[in-house]
């Protein structure tokens, strides 16, 4: 992580370190957290997931530095759509814009991500069920 995050302006490494530990401290066990897809992610270990159709491991979360603003991916939102009427409300509730697609949320400044409702979406998916909705999910392709 200290590479990836060595490689970028000091305000966003702080926002991003920021993230990391909320995410960290919030992930369930079983996940673990690495560099893929260029960006830190936090996936399934293949030996827990079993063979996957790419060969990569599912993941859960990432954090990635783009070009005009830093992204979290927040694909427990994706596979457990229950999650994101909430998500928007806490993110409307706290007066910060939400700037999202599927599941990639998207801040140009710390302030402008709601922790507690990234916490609360990160934590909501054990691994093992993330597991069975990806494979659901691959299966319904």
């Amino acid at each position: 992580m200290a590479g990836y995050l060595g490689e970028m302006p000091p305000e966003r490494r702080r926002a991003l370190k920021a993230v990391r530990a909320v995410v960290l401290e919030h992930l369930p066990d079983g996940y673990l957290e690495a560099v893929n897809w260029g960006m830190i992610s936090y996936e399934v270990p293949l030996a827990a997931s079993g063979k996957t159709y790419n060969g990569k491991p599912p993941m859960l979360a990432a954090l990635a530095n783009q070009k005009r603003h830093m992204a979290l991916y927040l694909c427990g939102l994706y596979c457990r759509p229950a999650l994101e009427p909430d998500f928007r409300k806490a993110f409307a509730e706290s007066g910060r814009k939400l700037d999202m697609g599927k599941a990639c949320v998207r801040f140009r400044a710390l302030d402008d991500l709601d922790l507690k409702a990234v916490a609360k979406v990160v934590a909501a998916v054990p691994m093992q069920e993330f597991i069975e909705l990806a494979r659901s999910a691959h299966r319904k392709r």
